[in-house]
């Protein structure tokens, strides 16, 4: 029983919903149902912290989770409480709502950053784990506590703002592919999911034409036993082009691939708005690997020695080639999904012309997000008596 880490969870738990019953298990100010929620834990994980049978890593996660909520709220109220300064007059410099803001946003990436951060040194995991590895980074925009979203009473008055539509849940429209450029060849990366928040840069700048957004990438290793050349998939007289036969291709329905490991890479986007179109550039923040159990690849080839030395090129290419993912990216500026930045709904797609250099041999690609949940849904009116 983890009675110490029970009583210093339940103890920060008080001070967010009221003094806790030990008898019923029960806050005075909200049902756990609630309480859960906003913690972004199902019930189940919640009655484990409550009534001390969660595991010694549980109330440690959950603990800094409450930590962060609290040190949120703090610098939250602080915000306020210059807001308010600053309208009565006592404050007429807006320097330190601006430094309170920025550091709140501070906080939130850090926090985001320092738990969804993987070392580069990659384990050796097996495929098929309940853990998700964006949870962290789904908390950050998701639960009550933290709104990190510009909101329409924060919009200028002439609602000149553009990048307020865009914020909230972007996904990845289709995977897409890229095989590596090696020594050996019947090595490829797949996309396969994406999930993208994005919010206004306000603190960046204060024209709204600058969007944060962070990242999660899941990307999987495939092998071609056939090894077929690079060549076999780009389109004649196009270096660096990739056939739509092959970009179509499902490997998982082709016997002659098999799925070695899954990445995980979590990646943080600046997205620069103009009349021109959408400027991307970034850089990863952390990324790591689960392999496919050798028991199950072992049904996968003809012999051990085979499975054996493809799991040798797979950690050569962790080790080596994904440094070629890390760097700097290198996109062509995408075009506005409309040219009045009010009317983005729902729906609206940015597609960016990629390119990924390995071993000095660039390769083309087509990267697009689709806005899936947008947090601005309603446009912004004008006030016209100013």
């Amino acid at each position: 029983m983890n009675t110490n880490n029970h009583q210093e969870f339940v103890g920060k738990l008080e001070k967010l919903y009221g003094a806790f019953d030990p008898e019923i298990k029960r806050f005075a100010k909200a049902s756990n149902s609630e309480i859960s929620r906003k913690l972004g834990y199902s019930d189940a994980q919640f009655s484990r912290l409550i009534n001390s049978s969660a595991t010694e890593g549980e109330y440690a996660r959950a603990i800094q989770n409450t930590n962060r909520i609290l040190k949120l709220l703090e610098l939250e109220s602080a915000l306020k409480t210059a807001k308010e300064k600053q309208q009565n007059g006592a404050n007429p410099s807006p320097k330190k709502n601006t430094t309170l803001l920025y550091a709140v946003i501070t906080l939130l990436a850090l926090s985001t950053a320092f738990f969804i951060y993987k070392s580069v040194n990659f384990k050796h995991e097996i495929v098929g784990s309940e853990e998700t590895r964006d949870d962290m980074l789904k908390w950050s925009f998701e639960t009550p506590f933290v709104n990190p979203f510009i909101e329409l009473d924060d919009l200028p008055a002439d609602c000149s703002y553009p990048c307020y539509k865009y914020q909230g849940k972007w996904e990845l429209k289709q995977p897409y592919k890229i095989p590596f450029f090696r020594e050996q060849n019947g090595f490829h990366y797949v996309a396969t999911e994406v999930n993208m928040y994005a919010r206004c840069m306000s603190e960046k700048s204060a024209e709204g034409n600058i969007i944060e957004a962070y990242e999660y990438q899941r990307h999987e290793i495939w092998y071609d036993k056939r090894e077929l050349p690079i060549d076999s998939f780009m389109v004649a007289g196009f270096q660096g082009q990739l056939t739509e036969t092959y970009q179509n291709q499902h490997f998982e329905d082709d016997n002659n691939f098999v799925k070695l490991a899954v990445i995980h890479t979590f990646f943080r986007n600046e997205f620069n708005l103009d009349s021109g179109g959408i400027e991307r550039s970034g850089k990863v923040i952390g990324r790591d690997v689960d392999f496919v159990s050798e028991r199950e690849l072992k049904g996968e080839f003809s012999s051990e020695k085979l499975m054996l030395d493809a799991m040798t090129q797979v950690n050569a290419i962790i080790t080596n080639r994904l440094e070629d993912f890390s760097r700097p990216i290198s996109c062509d500026f995408a075009a506005l999904p409309k040219d009045d930045y009010n009317l983005v709904i729902e729906g609206d797609e940015i597609s960016f012309d990629c390119e990924m250099t390995t071993s000095r041999f660039a390769i083309d690609y087509t990267k697009t997000y689709v806005l899936k949940d947008q947090f601005i849904k309603n446009t912004c009116v004008p006030d016209n008596t100013l």
